[in-house]
């Protein structure tokens, strides 16, 4: 048997993407703008909360913030909270003057105090998702809303604290258990969308090296600048397939449910 490595063992993954940042100022939105093109998975979650957030009113909580990328969707006059755990910087290289870290599993949040709580790609990320919904149902008021986001079809990220991949009966499952109600699940992208994904990512890499020589970064630069024509052709393809409903494959879920008035 040829030998392999025991991932286990692993303390970090072998190419990260660049921070997800937010968009401030004309160039800084438009340099947002090119990365949601070309980071399919960031836009996908992107276009569906866009609607959410843009309508969101009174208090807001984003959980497991990181550098609040999606701030910018919601309209003005709401309070927002952003929250994040203290290790964020540690483990995820996110840290923001205006978030509020904690340790530990209860949140900084006043109980039934929030009208609108939401969580992207965080929930993969949680060592305990009974306990992080319970925190949810407990901030939220009655009748509010919480918004997860969570990656399907994506590679091991943030190593090691990357621990699930859900899909919509877990979620389902999940939400209910925590005492949540009117569940609804949807898929972000389908199997095109999936596959024009990955072989994007094999292309990113050779773009921005982040490993070897300085000669074998150039020459994996140079293999990425000649493939940069088909990376923008699969990311035409992956956007436009977002259009269509997902099936057994995508790159992820979008799940929202309610906290009931009663």
């Amino acid at each position: 048997m040829r030998e392999r490595r025991n991932q286990v063992t692993r303390e970090h993954e072998t190419w990260q993407p660049p921070a997800l940042l937010p968009g401030e100022g004309r160039v800084g939105r438009l340099t947002a703008s090119a990365r949601r093109f070309l980071d399919v998975q960031a836009g996908s979650v992107w276009n569906d909360l866009r609607d959410e957030l843009g309508g969101a009113r009174g208090v807001v909580l984003d959980i497991g913030c990181g550098a609040q990328p999606l701030r910018s969707l919601l309209p003005a006059g709401i309070t927002y909270i952003g929250i994040d755990i203290a290790e964020s910087q540690e483990r995820f290289g996110y840290r923001t003057s205006d978030t509020r870290y904690f340790e530990g599993n209860v949140w900084p949040v006043d109980d039934a105090s929030v009208d609108l709580a939401f969580a992207t790609e965080t929930l993969e990320h949680v060592d305990d998702p009974a306990q992080f919904l319970s925190e949810a149902f407990r901030v939220l008021r009655p009748g509010g809303r919480l918004v997860l986001t969570v990656p399907f079809s994506a590679r091991w990220h943030f190593v090691p604290y990357d621990y699930w991949r859900y899909t919509p009966a877990s979620l389902d499952m999940l939400l209910r258990g925590a005492g949540l109600t009117d569940v609804k699940v949807y898929a972000r992208g389908n199997a095109v969308t999936v596959a024009c994904y990955k072989d994007m990512a094999l292309i990113l890499p050779l773009l921005l090296p982040q490993s070897g020589s300085g000669r074998q970064r150039i020459a994996r630069r140079v293999a990425g600048v000649a493939a940069s024509p088909l990376l923008l052709a699969l990311a035409a393809v992956a956007n436009v397939s977002l259009r269509r409903d997902g099936g057994d494959d995508c790159l992820g879920y979008t799940a929202f449910a309610v906290k009931p008035t009663t």
